[in-house]
């Protein structure tokens, strides 16, 4: 089955962006934990997430991601920073524990002039700190697209921090297709190569979700600018292969293009269309 949604404002609560995302034609989505800009989660509402998880598991939604805040850095040079990273990611997913097939997303820093290595050992230390043995919720790290210091910006850096996690069975991969594009991995004319090379430094099946978006600047700009799909330098064709790709097709899409609700319920439909 085809898994496609769109990211989803929380404001309104679980039960509503599962019915919001059954209305647009999908059966996943993506939500911000807490304003993408950072502060405090709205207090828990057990009563919706109770409703959720039983309307979810009636129209068969049975994985959805999560999104950390732009502003948390677990490679941040300062103290008070990486706490409150710290403090975010440990307080999300003992909240995430509670919904449905949820998994945790997240950019995994920057290191703003320490260098990569010790930005790396920050990020793994954060995730050694909060991850624990029983948790169910994945936490996904997302591939970037290189700008500034941003840590990710290759396959290399991600498998890097993955090995220094110890419960690295927790961890996995969300591939955005705009960050890989732009951080010069051909997914355009050359997608089976870029998978291979994935498999071969990280492993295929670390790979656990796609954020699906066109690029609105050409290959290897690491720029990182959503495209409406098809309207970018990604373009329709290689959509197609991608959705349809053997170690793709069966993760869950999820739509960050610059779009309003209309225009989610388009490219769900034309990315359902392209499905085979």
């Amino acid at each position: 089955m085809f898994k496609i949604g769109c990211h989803l404002s929380s404001v309104k609560g679980y039960v509503h962006m599962g019915k919001e995302i059954t209305a647009l034609g999908g059966n996943t989505f993506q939500f911000f934990t807490r304003n993408p800009r950072g502060g405090s989660a709205k207090p828990l509402d057990m009563e919706d997430i109770e409703k959720y998880n039983k309307y979810a598991e009636e129209m068969g939604i049975d994985v959805i991601l999560a999104h950390a805040p732009y502003t948390l850095n677990c490679a941040s040079a300062e103290d008070k920073k990486r706490e409150f990273a710290y403090e975010a990611f440990k307080e999300d997913i003992s909240r995430l524990e509670l919904v449905k097939g949820a998994m945790y997303n997240f950019h995994p820093g920057s290191h703003v002039g320490q260098g990569s290595d010790r930005g790396i050992e920050l990020i793994a230390e954060i995730l050694n700190r909060v991850i624990r043995p029983q948790q169910k919720t994945k936490v996904l790290l997302e591939t970037m697209a290189g700008k500034g210091t941003e840590i990710g910006r290759n396959f290399e850096e991600l498998r890097r921090i993955i090995d220094k996690v110890e419960l690295s069975d927790k961890i996995g991969v969300c591939m955005d297709t705009c960050h890989v594009y732009d951080g010069e991995y051909d997914i355009v004319n050359d997608i089976d190569n870029v998978l291979k090379e994935f498999d071969d430094i990280i492993g295929i099946e670390r790979l656990n979700a796609v954020h699906i978006n066109d690029s609105k600047n050409p290959f290897g700009s690491h720029k990182d600018r959503h495209e409406k799909i098809g309207e970018g330098s990604i373009g329709i064709e290689a959509f197609e292969r991608i959705i349809n790709h053997r170690y793709l097709r069966e993760l869950p899409f999820y739509l960050e293009t610059p779009n309003d609700l209309q225009g989610y319920k388009n490219e769900i439909q034309l990315l359902k269309n392209l499905y085979k």
